[in-house]
């Protein structure tokens, strides 16, 4: 299995929630909603997710291996890291020089 795509959807700068992000697998099936989350501690990734009939919220799509997950995390969070520093790049680029 192999991401060939991962595209950064939303990014959000308040709260807990930090961005948005849809994955594609192999150029075949596309995952959206995972989200990048602040954490107590660090940043992490969560699966798309559902809320059961008792509240409870259910990954609807979720690697079966720790292997698996720690491959998925880090790649979209290095996406995510390129994505910040390019905007970051941006926004400098769009202010004017101060002499």
């Amino acid at each position: 299995m192999e991401i060939t795509d991962i595209k950064i959807r939303r990014i959000i700068t308040e709260g807990r929630l930090r961005a948005v992000v849809s994955i594609t697998i192999d150029n075949m099936l596309a995952v959206h909603d995972i989200k990048i989350v602040q954490g107590d501690e660090r940043l992490f990734v969560a699966m798309p997710s559902r809320k059961d009939e008792n509240g409870v919220f259910r990954d609807i799509v979720h690697p079966i291996s720790a292997v698996a997950r720690q491959s998925i995390e880090n790649q979209i969070m290095e996406t995510y890291n390129q994505h910040l520093a390019l905007m970051e790049a941006e926004n400098e680029q769009a202010q004017p020089a101060i002499s």
